[in-house]
């Protein structure tokens, strides 16, 4: 197991150092790992858990793959507790059944994932964006993989389209970390403003690995900057790792082609806006300008694509919702990908 931090570490809060580094540098999960989620304080527990439920738990930290019967879970004199624990043996059971965190993100989506509480999946999602993005050695597509992972609250300022941590920017706004201004501008729900965050941009992005895990650094995405083109950089890393297929991507302001074939929706309001729009209904202009970002993916073995595919234009959408929210689904990729069925490599 691999638990030396190395410098210019990035999202240490991941835990990646808790895992197995296998072959194609994807992730193997250990004892480690799952004690860390078993850390997590929905399974904790509190100091009125009754003797089974402390028992259950301790055993748990002593061996995290050991088999629980349900009559062990019944046992458990809090409802909350028995729930909570029989989510997370589901979902460590369906992790482990596969070789790596990657295969098992992509049997997890394929086969659903009703029942598992979304801090698992992003927990999961958190670590095999790290895996993906390994070695990277540009800022704006590590931020910018911040998006497969935390929730981004999107707004347009002096000619800037800038993401920033939903979670950074509340917890900001109730603690005055914005200033008056900033409080009463979160309050009234409006997009967080240059002058009240910092933006990534060439000055600081030497400091982005040191800060990684706070997530307190603004993505400009509007055309031409750089974090429009590290979404696409990142995606490109992110579609290689977990899916074992070399694509470029590059960042367009509009669909140039009207008759395209394809798309994915990286969210769900982009889906809608894109599926609109494909089945030629009218979409009004205010919901088309929710569309943040817009690239064009070409895989480099044509062979890897359905016939109908073949040749054309892969188009990509991103895009905020009614309360200018960016909830990426890089999940969305699972089935939207125009490729022929095969094995997956991860």
């Amino acid at each position: 197991m691999n638990e030396t931090l190395a410098p210019g570490d990035f999202w240490v809060a991941s835990g990646h150092h808790l895992c197995d580094v296998v072959e194609h540098g994807r992730l193997a999960a250990t004892t480690d790992l799952w004690r860390a989620f078993l850390a997590r304080p929905e399974l904790i527990p509190p100091e009125e858990a009754c003797d089974a439920e402390r028992a259950l738990h301790a055993a748990l930290m002593d061996e995290p793959l050991q088999a629980v019967d349900a009559a062990r879970v019944a046992a458990l004199a809090d409802a909350d507790a028995r729930e909570n624990v029989a989510q997370f043996l589901a979902f460590r059971d369906r992790v482990a059944a596969h070789p790596t965190l990657e295969a098992a993100w992509i049997a997890l989506y394929r086969e659903g994932v009703a029942g598992i509480p979304p801090i698992l999946l992003q927990m999961l999602t958190h670590l095999v964006a790290r895996a993906a993005l390994e070695g990277e050695g540009d800022p704006f597509a590590l931020r910018a993989g911040e998006l497969l992972f935390r929730t981004q609250r999107a707004g347009i300022h002096q000619g800037a389209t800038l993401l920033a941590d939903e979670e950074v920017v509340e917890m900001r706004g109730r603690d005055g970390g914005f200033g008056a201004l900033g409080q009463l501008l979160v309050e009234a729900g409006a997009p967080p403003r240059e002058v009240e965050l910092d933006v990534l941009n060439d000055g600081n992005a030497h400091r982005y690995h040191g800060r990684s895990d706070a997530h307190d650094l603004a993505l400009d995405i509007a055309e031409g900057r750089d974090g429009q083109h590290g979404i696409a950089r990142m995606l490109e890393r992110f579609i290689r790792h977990v899916f074992s297929e070399d694509v470029t991507i590059r960042p367009v302001p509009v669909i140039e082609d009207r008759d395209w074939t394809w798309h994915v929706g990286l969210d769900a309001e982009a889906t809608s806006i894109a599926n609109d729009l494909w089945n030629a209904k009218k979409v009004r202009q205010e919901r088309l300008a929710r569309i943040l970002w817009l690239g064009v993916l070409e895989f480099r073995d044509a062979s890897r694509v359905i016939a109908r595919v073949a040749g054309r234009p892969v188009y990509l959408a991103l895009a905020m919702d009614a309360a200018q929210r960016v909830r990426m689904k890089p999940q969305n990729l699972v089935t939207g990908l125009p490729l022929t069925a095969r094995e997956d490599a991860a």
